[in-house]
């Protein structure tokens, strides 16, 4: 591990567990005060700060996220999740939005208890995995949550407890800050137990070797789970006394959290968990605008059939492919189609005793299997799930192929560290759509819980998809998703938000109008993509004229409810072809094929390989395409660089027709060893030849004065475009694939995969899209490990004692610097000796 990424880890491991310790410090001094008649912190200060140390854990959380250290980023999140809540109950207290000892109660209690039984959870995984040091955090704060409970319910039983509780925190944070430091201090030689984070990176290897996954969030969504059942779950019980707006913040905080869970899904190449959690999340804002509606009125909102109808088939379509994942995740998911049907059988909705009694099912499912699934990501054993039951079960079939592997290797623009959103994106727009079959209360439009089904699902998970989209360089569809989105946010607030009365008029046309301009334009670029792109674009401009319609008074009884059925449809049948196709790679439901087909990326009928650099085989097929000619993409100790090979002058002018280099980036020679530059060896100065011994393998190119050593390599006339006149740049690349591919080749032609002007390639993805059939091949090997090339160092007067340097990339000048010492003094010496 180098020293950077040591301190790295480091950083965030003590960002963290002293972050957990400043809050529990925070809320120990709180409770040690509690007694007194005003308390030593005022409530709005203190919900202002806890919401500061839930933000920097949460930080935390995210920096260690997908690095299998699950125990340490769910407990990061978990703590966060219940300081951000209970931080935003005692501003509202303060604030005195609601007051009196009661409703402060009946606020706090379901998520604490819901903390309580989350923190436990993690506190026994931590025990059975001997991860100590957060295993006590966790207990720790488990029964502070406890006790406080305690407290609310038995003002006698006092809050020393609680306070005691959170200072064991506090003592735990300050022995892991002493031996980091010590740890520091002498260099790794004083390490106390617990606090060894090179024993922990070796675990995480370990598990990444054992294939377990490491999507580390999905605890956090399943807690999220749990605390917005507590919240409808105590209500049942009679735990507490009532619904009200104090326990809104749970609702939201755990809808936020499963947001948050959905992006770090498509950041771990999970599909079908980030669909669940952003589904899930639509259901707590959802729950928690019922409970702050009771603000305006003191009746319960109306819950239409629809909506809830349509959400439960679309669970329903989750879970049978989530059986290709997991049996007990896919039957996890059918609670949440019992909960939606529950919903759409009751008038009041979450208010009613059977979708409540579905919560508490759903609590005592998830809490299990936060526990197994916790287990399984942090051991070397595991707790069967049936992953491999439905697979095996499919793999009989022999009309269905499932995917073996992730297809990160087609070609498109952008980044592939996002799974694709595509699912999401379809699936909001179908819930957004048949949300709005309901007309609303034109005198209470508020009443009707249509809002959030529309803002959230149709409006902020779309733009959430689409901004997935652009990460992958999907430019159309994001676009287009991110307009939509937009355009559900300003109807849905315009029309269910009380802002759209009974005057329709002139402005809203226009905006409506505008709209659909743009849309149009998105119609045009869909002829490109595919049939289903094009009817699902064409059918969303029937919503728009039919919200025109509605703006002008004009609109035809009956064909809002059309269009949105139309469109719905369309979606849903998107929906389930993209989610078909994700699992399965035989057969395919069609998608159909572009009405246009455009020459360069896509236009032709077939496509340059893509190969998995991991594989000795697509690294000799890769050689074979560049000793017949052709130009490749490959992975670098850097970033991506499309190459061609020496010995075929063709390839090599080839690659320079292609992809014309500035002057300050001209083609460089990569070798894999010396030994290639053996034969002209006498043409080195000693000097130059050993400080490329000491320099090499490593990110640094060296310039070298051009001369006849260059006709060893077998370029020919194409000498000419490699370098300037009067020097090369070369290097030995420090990366193990590059090398074994010039082992098979021989010295190769390297240029930078990008059009000149453009920023450097970083994925294997984006060397086809930006190059286009110029190029013959990628070796795909995901990001690319920098983001930063290589260092240029100027050797071309190295005799005189002296070296510059073009451009200080990844290796730093005083790195360089310090070798080329190191080599003068050991040829000072020879010099000395021979004297």
């Amino acid at each position: 591990m180098s020293n950077a990424r040591k301190e790295a880890e480091s950083l965030h491991y003590s960002v963290g567990i002293l972050g957990i310790s400043a809050g529990s410090l925070l809320l120990a001094i709180q409770n040690y005060s509690f007694p007194r008649a005003s308390p030593l912190i005022p409530s709005t200060a203190l919900g202002v700060i806890l919401l500061i140390v839930a933000t920097l854990l949460a930080y935390a959380g995210v920096r260690k996220s997908l690095s299998h250290a699950s125990l340490f980023v769910t407990l990061c999140f978990t703590i966060s999740a219940l300081w951000g809540g209970s931080g935003v109950i005692h501003i509202l207290a303060g604030e005195q939005v609601f007051d009196g000892v009661i409703k402060f109660r009946n606020a706090l209690t379901p998520g604490l208890a819901a903390f309580t039984l989350g923190l436990f959870i993690i506190g026994m995984v931590g025990v059975i995995q001997k991860e100590g040091v957060l295993a006590m955090v966790a207990f720790a704060v488990s029964l502070s949550t406890a006790h406080e409970i305690a407290m609310l319910y038995k003002t006698g039983f006092g809050s020393s407890a609680v306070a005691a509780n959170y200072l064991i925190v506090c003592f735990i944070g300050t022995y892991f800050g002493i031996g980091r430091i010590l740890n520091f201090l002498s260099k790794e030689k004083i390490i106390f137990p617990g606090t060894d984070l090179v024993r922990k990176k070796s675990r995480a290897q370990a598990l990444q070797l054992k294939n377990v996954s490491k999507n580390d969030t999905v605890i956090l969504g399943l807690i999220m789970n749990i605390l917005s059942a507590s919240v409808f779950g105590c209500s049942l019980l009679g735990v507490v006394s009532e619904l009200f707006v104090g326990q809104v913040p749970w609702l939201w905080v755990a809808g936020i959290y499963q947001i948050g869970v959905c992006i770090l899904s498509y950041r771990a190449l999970d599909n079908l968990s980030a669909t669940f959690f952003g589904f899930t999340s639509i259901l707590k804002f959802a729950e928690g605008y019922s409970l702050l509606y009771r603000i305006w009125q003191l009746t319960e909102p109306v819950f239409p059939v629809p909506f809830p109808v349509v959400f439960a088939i679309l669970f329903s379509v989750l879970a049978l492919f989530m059986a290709s994942k997991s049996l007990a995740e896919s039957i996890y998911l059918l609670f949440f189609t019992s909960y939606c049907i529950a919903i759409a059988a009751s008038p009041s909705g979450f208010f009613q005793g059977g979708p409540q009694g579905v919560n508490v099912a759903i609590f005592i499912v998830s809490v299990i299997l936060s526990f197994i699934l916790l287990y399984n990501m942090t051991g070397l054993t595991k707790i069967p799930t049936g992953e491999t039951i439905v697979k095996t079960l499919l793999t009989r079939i022999s009309s269905l192929t499932l995917r073996q592997e992730k297809d990160t290797h087609i070609p498109y623009l952008g980044y592939s560290k996002y799974a694709d959103a595509e699912v999401l994106g379809y699936a909001c727009s179908v819930l957004a759509t048949f949300a709005m079959t309901v007309s609303g209360e034109p005198q209470a439009p508020l009443g009707t819980v249509v809002l959030p089904w529309v803002v959230v699902a149709g409006g902020l998970l779309l733009l959430l998809s689409g901004s997935v989209a652009f990460a992958r360089g999907k430019t159309l569809e994001s676009t287009t998703f991110i307009l939509y989105g937009i355009m559900w946010i300003i109807w849905g607030l315009t029309r269910y938000g009380g802002l759209y009365n009974a005057d329709r008029g002139f402005n809203t046309a226009v905006g409506i109008i505008c709209f659909m301009l743009f849309n149009c334009f998105v119609i045009v670029g869909t002829l490109v993509l595919s049939k289903t792109w094009f009817v699902y674009s064409v059918t969303f401009e029937l919503i728009l004229i039919s919200f025109l319609l509605d703006a002008l008074n004009v609109l035809p009884k009956g064909y809002d409810i059309a269009a949105t059925i139309i469109f719905g449809t369309v979606s849903f049948y998107c929906f389930l072809a993209t989610l078909f196709n994700m699992i399965f790679e035989n057969p395919q439901l069609p998608m159909g094929s572009p009405f246009v087909k455009l020459s360069g990326y896509g236009g032709g009928s077939s496509k340059c390989p893509h190969l998995p650099a991991r594989k000795a085989t697509s690294v000799r097929k890769i050689a074979e395409i560049l000793k017949n000619g052709g130009t490749c993409g490959v992975p670098t100790d850097t970033v991506y660089v499309l190459v061609a090979a020496c010995n075929r002058p063709d390839a090599v002018e080839k690659a320079y027709r292609a992809k014309i280099q500035a002057q300050d980036r001209p083609i460089s020679i990569w070798i894999s060893s010396l030994k290639q530059l053996e034969p002209a060896k006498h043409l080195f100065s000693p000097l130059l030849w050993d400080f490329m011994q000491a320099a090499w393998p490593s990110s640094i190119s060296l310039v070298i004065p051009r001369g006849d050593w260059l006709n060893c390599f077998g370029l020919g006339d194409s000498a000419k475009y490699i370098g300037t006149p009067q020097s090369i740049a070369i290097r030995i690349p420090d990366c193990s694939v590059t090398t074994h591919l010039i082992d098979l080749v021989g010295p190769i032609a390297v240029m930078s995969a990008n059009p000149t002007g453009e920023a450097d390639t970083t994925h294997h993805n984006q060397v086809y899209a930006k190059l286009g059939d110029k190029v013959d091949g990628v070796l795909c090997d995901g990001p690319s490990p920098e983001n930063i090339a290589s260092t240029v160092v100027d050797c071309t007067k190295i005799d005189t004692g002296n070296i510059g340097f073009f451009r200080v990339g990844i290796v730093p000048k005083s790195q360089v610097l310090q070798k080329f010492e190191e080599v003068q003094k050991q040829h000072k010496t020879y010099v000395n000796l021979a004297f």
